[in-house]
């Protein structure tokens, strides 16, 4: 059974970056789409970056543009989302998800789920 863990998350200061891992334990990565959620405070949660089986990706969040990257290390079942110049409102709870096929911005269609790591973003 697919088991997804988040690691790399915590402190950073505004404008600053951070490097988030998603890895993957029951199976490989390679035939699922992963992508990457995340969860403020009294705000619903969001898409932000998807990268699917053949390594192409979709952004979801619009604010990720040129600042957000997200990739595959398949010899390591590893997804990374790259986070840089982060600012107070990029702190939030993210997720990593998977599901099988290609990417969807419908978080409802994952099927595995990480348990979540915090990012804050404070000076």
């Amino acid at each position: 059974q697919l088991q997804l863990v988040e690691s790399g998350g915590g402190l950073v200061q505004p404008g600053g970056s951070l490097r988030l891992s998603c890895t993957a334990s029951g199976s490989t990565l390679n035939n699922y789409a992963v992508g990457w959620f995340r969860q403020a405070p009294g705000k619903e949660r969001e898409g932000v970056l998807c990268i699917d089986r053949s390594g192409g990706s979709i952004r979801i969040l619009d604010s990720a543009k040129g600042r957000f990257g997200i990739s595959r290390d398949r010899g390591k079942a590893t997804v990374y989302l790259e986070m840089n110049t982060l600012t107070p409102q990029d702190t939030a709870e993210y997720y990593c998800a998977a599901r099988t096929g290609v990417c969807r911005p419908a978080e409802r269609t994952y099927e595995y789920w990480g348990q979540g790591i915090q990012v804050t973003v404070s000076s």
